[in-house]
């Protein structure tokens, strides 16, 4: 059991618990052409309400124009440790349909998307780290989205690097023991 695996108060997906999020990415590893395609199709496979799948993405490998055009939009913080991930994607909600009707659940089932296409990625031997620091409206500006689209989060997915690699306080915060507040404080009821 590798010493990030989380300490679950009941049984989980051995997936699950061995998920986190890390800042260290090797810089040397590439994604083969269709390398992510699994990872996509399992966020394909999300549920979503009335089956609407309200998410779009935007894939970008680095050494692209597209990588740079999203990894100029990141918080400095960010900034400092993502460009070294092999993909960066932008994650889309579908906020109003073609027929501009609101679509309310669009961010919650883009979550749930994501969420899949996560598990999936550490499944197949990938890590994923998801920031919400970024300046949405430029990254709506730098590839012409239009406005019935949000873009909601950017993830950087990649190989494991070394905590080494990154500057304090990241290197400390990569190595720190994982926590979760107790599975008791999640409910405002329970029977």
């Amino acid at each position: 059991m590798s010493p990030r695996t989380a300490q679950t108060s009941a049984p989980v997906l051995d997936t699950l618990a061995e998920r986190w999020s890390p800042r260290a990415f090797d810089a040397d590893h590439t994604l083969p052409a269709n390398a992510l395609r699994g990872v996509f199709e399992a966020a394909r496979w999300a549920p979503s309400a009335s089956n609407t799948q309200p998410w779009r993405f935007i894939l970008a490998r680095r050494g692209t124009e597209n990588f740079a055009k999203i990894e100029d939009t990141l918080a400095g913080f960010n900034r400092a440790w993502a460009g070294s991930a092999a993909a960066l994607v932008v994650n889309v909600a579908e906020v109003t349909n073609a027929a501009g009707d609101a679509q309310p659940w669009a961010e919650y089932d883009l979550g749930q998307a994501v969420a899949h296409l996560s598990v999936q990625a550490h499944a197949e031997g990938l890590f994923v780290h998801q920031m919400g620091g970024f300046d949405r409206d430029a990254i709506s500006a730098a590839f012409g989205i239009d406005p019935r689209f949000r873009p909601i989060s950017v993830m950087v997915i990649g190989a494991l690097g070394s905590a080494d690699q990154l500057p304090e306080p990241l290197r400390e915060r990569e190595v720190a023991p994982r926590s979760r507040i107790e599975l008791e404080e999640l409910f405002f009821a329970r029977d």
